[in-house]
């Protein structure tokens, strides 16, 4: 099984390992696409995910990435839901001491899979359990944003926040405002959002205090006030932190009204499920910003961290 590891700081390197062994309660997939996410690359530098990968995690080396899609290829003696041959969209979980899906094959347990119908093909579904499983649970879930809502997506045009948008707006009937450059106006507005914020032309908080207060305020970037978004809260609104793993972010955890969240999307079939019809459906669409092979991981990384792609980054074992 070609997977690539990291340890020490040393870059991603390409290994063969062997396949692990397959329980009774799990399946294996064979795997035909992998999105990036920014936790693909904060498992590789120092920081609380690495330090949780690294103790409860399985033992190294470390095979890093959590989006997948592929085929079952085989599944356990005690799974009745799943058969081989089934196209499905999951994510690995460090926790029950799997490896990453940066693979060409992976083994999880069944909850992990959601089936995916045949209009959806493999790298848009590759795309979407950490950016979709995110989005929806900031919205529903931490923020339960309903029908006639208001919420503002700070970083809209991120692979994150696009999705954010589009479940706001055309699967939840919220009223929409996203923050972004203007360069990227034109895309946020087309994804749904009724008012787009330029964050080049001053304060985007100062400026989204016209179109509030908001039931909830989606921080997909860090870095922006804690105190300034939930100033923009209606009664029992929630400022959701997608980034939320830096000190200062998970300082604002600790202020009242206690009105910060955090988010740490775990992608289960439910979950999944939600966004996988909202995709079948057309109404959320995943702009793909650029397909790497998995050998070039490490570029599709470097490109992650400068924070300026707009859409989503696959990998291509």
């Amino acid at each position: 099984m070609a997977q690539r590891s990291w340890a020490r700081g040393e870059p991603l390197v390409m290994l063969e390992l062997p396949t692990p062994e397959l329980r009774p309660d799990e399946v294996r997939i064979a795997v035909k696409a992998i999105g990036v996410n920014p936790v693909d690359w904060k498992m590789r530098t120092l920081g609380p995910l690495r330090l949780a990968a690294r103790i409860v995690g399985p033992p190294p080396p470390v095979v890093v990435g959590v989006d997948f899609a592929g085929v079952v290829d085989v599944v356990g003696s005690q799974v009745t839901n799943l058969e081989s041959g089934v196209r499905v969209v999951g994510g690995t979980d460090f926790s029950r001491k799997q490896r990453g899906s940066y693979a060409d094959t992976v083994v999880v347990r069944p909850d992990q899979v959601c089936p995916l119908p045949p209009e959806i093909d493999f790298e848009t579904a590759g795309a979407l359990p950490v950016a979709g499983v995110t989005a929806w649970m900031s919205l529903v879930e931490i923020g339960r944003l309903v029908e006639g809502q208001r919420a503002l997506v700070l970083g809209a045009s991120g692979g994150v926040g696009q999705l954010a948008v589009q479940l706001a707006k055309r699967v939840l009937g919220g009223f929409v405002a996203g923050v972004c450059s203007g360069k990227n106006a034109t895309l946020v507005k087309e994804l749904g959002a009724d008012v787009v914020l330029d964050y080049t032309q001053g304060d985007p908080l100062a400026q989204a205090r016209a179109h509030g207060p908001f039931q909830v305020v989606m921080d997909c970037v860090g870095g922006y006030s804690g105190p300034g978004c939930r100033a923009l809260l209606a009664p029992g609104g929630r400022h959701v932190l997608v980034s939320g793993d830096t000190p200062a972010a998970l300082a604002q955890l600790l202020v009242p009204p206690f009105s910060s969240k955090p988010v740490l999307a775990r992608a289960n079939r439910e979950r999944l499920g939600h966004v996988v019809r909202a995709v079948a459906s057309g109404k959320l669409k995943v702009n793909i910003a650029q397909r790497f092979a998995l050998a070039d991981a490490e570029q599709a990384h470097r490109l992650s961290q400068t924070g300026r792609v707009t859409g989503k980054l696959v990998l291509l074992p």
